[in-house]
């Protein structure tokens, strides 16, 4: 899918501007207090951000006003603000491969650009707020590695204000949990990038389950906020797809238009939303698509040092979004639509690119950089981190 939204290079502002609008519609969810669950200990299965892209290119979107929101946040510019990053890139919950700093990336501007909305105004991560918000809840980010990606940035912006003996890390199953102890709080992610089952049959066959969920679900029970994202795995192909068959019901396809596909796994999701989630104790969010910049072999983020600007042009919508908005629409349950694909597709210099591992005394050969180069994950400080900025700014 090719990028059909014409971009200029920005340049990078002497001081950070300040937002021309003060007021921000605040609302309050309605969540009753759950018992965190009773997770155990367990090593961190580094594969969550080792997973392959296809050679997809995602494209821009613009998401109308949210249902709930005056605002649409996803129109607006990145601005230089020196007082970024919100966190010290030594956090010690951040995976290597995202890590760009400790990876020696030599430039650290990609940790300094707020997000500024055209028509109002984000506010700033509060950590210890955010920690009020949430006191005797558990929040739960479901997805692919592009939501592991969003899970760390979240537990890097407020373990820093938690005494180290109040704080702990534990996993269970497909899950994982940072806790503030103090707080009877949990931070989760749960590894779903489907969110319906992917299974292997009797053949060592995989098979995508499109009407099957529950394995999956069963850890989504009993959460308070609950953050979805799946996109990027139904438009794997070739050598990228993880899997040999479709099935739903009695039927087997060996392939399926992708879009159909997507379509067929988040109506599962959305029945399931419906029928075992109830709106008075549970909010539920999904993030629209993360864009990738990897066209070119993945030279296309390599080098880049500042953010687009966004020309005025009417973008195109990637298809998932397109399937996304239909299936939220027919849903009963009030799903929030969280965009962050426009904003995001101007950062292209926000990608690990080559800087995914340890630096080492000897010069990365082209060819080998060229290989290895990261166009689809985010460096941490980096733009997931407003994403979640996006996210306070709803449970406040």
């Amino acid at each position: 899918m090719l990028l059909s939204v014409v971009f200029q290079m920005g340049r990078k502002p002497a001081t950070a501007s300040k937002p021309s609008h003060s007021l921000f519609l605040l609302f309050f969810i309605t969540i009753f207090p759950v018992l965190l669950a009773s997770l155990d200990m367990g090593r961190i299965d580094q594969h969550w951000l080792e997973e392959k892209e296809d050679e997809v290119d995602e494209v821009q979107s613009h998401q109308s006003s949210p249902k709930d929101c005056d605002c649409d946040f996803s129109i607006g510019e990145w601005v230089y603000d020196k007082s970024y990053p919100l966190y010290d890139a030594t956090c010690p919950y951040l995976s290597t491969q995202v890590s760009c700093r400790r990876n020696g990336r030599p430039d650290l501007d990609y940790e300094k650009w707020r997000w500024r909305p055209q028509h109002c105004w984000i506010p700033r991560f509060n950590a210890l707020d955010f920690l009020e918000k949430i006191r005797k809840k558990r929040v739960m980010l479901v997805g692919d590695s592009i939501m592991r990606n969003q899970w760390e940035s979240l537990v890097c912006l407020v373990e820093s204000v938690i005494p180290a003996e109040s704080k702990m890390l534990s996993s269970h199953g497909p899950t994982m949990a940072f806790h503030a102890m103090d707080y009877q709080a949990s931070i989760e992610f749960s590894w779903a990038p489907l969110l319906v089952e992917l299974k292997e049959d009797e053949g060592n066959k995989k098979v995508v389950h499109l009407d099957a969920i529950e394995e999956n679900a069963k850890y989504w029970r009993g959460v308070d906020v609950l953050v979805f994202d799946s996109a990027h795995w139904w438009t794997h192909t070739g050598k990228w797809r993880t899997w040999d068959f479709y099935m739903e019901g009695e039927r087997i396809f060996k392939d399926l238009n992708p879009m159909v596909a997507y379509e067929k796994g988040l109506t599962t999701w959305a029945k399931w939303v419906d029928l075992n989630l109830d709106p008075r104790t549970t909010r539920v969010i999904f993030r629209s698509v993360s864009p990738r910049h990897n066209r070119e072999n993945g030279w296309q983020c390599y080098k880049q040092r500042e953010p687009l600007v966004y020309s005025g042009y009417t973008p195109h919508v990637p298809g998932q979004l397109v399937v996304l908005r239909e299936v939220i629409k027919k849903m009963k349950f009030p799903c929030h639509l969280q965009d962050i694909t426009s904003m995001s597709a101007l950062r292209r210099d926000g990608h690990p690119s080559v800087y995914t591992s340890a630096p080492t005394t000897a010069p990365v050969p082209e060819l080998k950089a060229h290989q290895q180069s990261d166009c689809s994950h985010w460096c941490l400080p980096g733009v997931p981190d407003t994403w979640n900025e996006l996210l306070y700014a709803l449970l406040i």
